[in-house]
């Protein structure tokens, strides 16, 4: 294939020097890479907003509940595109970007017991309509297999930046129209998949949040690509949006670190503040007190409290040994200083 029509205009350079930056305070200067129920949440998020997009109706929180094995009150349909998408974007990583079998391998794991031709290029003519005008006209069936196999090719070879490129896969994905079904899922985890085999970061940027929240614009970018015969206002506002949800993930992140170091100071001081009251109950059990004695120094009247928190542990660590240990229980049982 001959080198897709695209424009990198000054925004979208723009864009692409400060995703580069903010990826790299993200990677380096929070704990993301660690985040594992970060990564969780935001899988979720990205799911979401990727089926919402096509008119999947499932909430957040019901997105979630299907994922965890929870029961849902909801339609089959929209239950299963919520399971299938799971397992494709769980299964990312292990496709390769620029292999055709993957990519049908990927649509099968998307669109699995949903449409005839799942894992297949469609066997007949697709179009996109606004009410009964015809909107987009995707590639003839016949076509299909050799333009995605060239576009594959030229991606491969090609030297421009993996962000770039993502945004122009992700577009000439939505201009082919593949498959019968599921090309606006397809191409939204195309352009993951190039962005995390880049940087694996990436694998867990629910950039399809931004384009859920902005989906008139989203569209209008598709639409305006189409008519200029020019991926650039496609590219620029892709950027756009990877960078806002880049921003928003570092700066969240940041925050939280924030709140972290307070708490930590905090508990810290809590710390110390227990070491104190240890020592000081060591010095009253010079000689040996019961527990009753011992919470009345402490000024501690919840008797479990007492026990859970602050005698048992004093007994594990050695600190306090009991006067009768064969008889744990006794009345006559007291502590002293070991």
């Amino acid at each position: 294939m001959s080198k897709p029509p695209y424009t990198i205009t000054e925004k979208t350079a723009d864009c692409l020097a400060k995703i580069v930056e903010t990826v790299t305070r993200l990677e380096f200067g929070t704990g993301f890479k660690r985040d594992i129920k970060l990564h969780r949440e935001n899988r979720v998020r990205t799911i979401h907003s990727s089926l919402a997009i096509e008119g999947n109706s499932l909430t957040l929180g019901e997105v979630t509940a299907v994922i965890e094995g929870r029961a849902v009150a909801g339609r089959q349909t929209e239950i299963k595109e919520v399971k299938n998408a799971y397992e494709a974007y769980d299964r990312i990583m292990t496709f390769d970007p620029y292999k055709v079998a993957d990519f049908l391998k990927a649509h099968k794991l998307m669109t699995q017991s949903l449409v005839k031709e799942a894992g297949k290029f469609r066997s007949g003519d697709v179009g996109v309509f606004d009410g009964d005008v015809a909107v987009h006209i995707g590639a003839r069936p016949q076509f299909v297999p050799g333009l995605i196999e060239d576009l594959f090719v030229w991606a491969k070879a090609s030297s421009i930046h993996p962000v770039l490129k993502s945004a122009i896969l992700h577009y000439e994905i939505e201009t082919i129209h593949p498959f019968a079904d599921g090309n606006g899922r397809m191409g939204r985890l195309w352009q993951t998949l190039l962005l995390a085999k880049w940087n694996v970061i990436f694998a867990w940027i629910p950039m399809e949040s931004v384009l859920y929240e902005n989906r008139p614009q989203y569209y209008k970018a598709i639409e305006d690509a189409r008519k200029a015969d020019d991926s650039g206002v496609f590219i620029e506002f892709t950027l756009a949006a990877l960078y806002e949800i880049l921003k928003n993930t570092n700066s969240d992140l940041l925050a939280a670190e924030q709140v972290t170091e307070q708490v930590t100071g905090q508990v810290t001081g809590q710390v110390t503040g227990q070491a104190g009251r240890e020592e000081k109950i060591l010095k009253f059990c010079a000689e040996p007190k019961t527990r009753g004695e011992i919470q009345v120094f402490l000024g501690i009247t919840h008797r479990e409290h007492f026990r859970a928190k602050i005698l048992k542990p004093l007994l594990e660590s050695g600190k306090l040994k009991m006067t009768i240990p064969d008889k744990p229980n006794s009345r006559n049982q007291k502590y002293v200083r070991a």
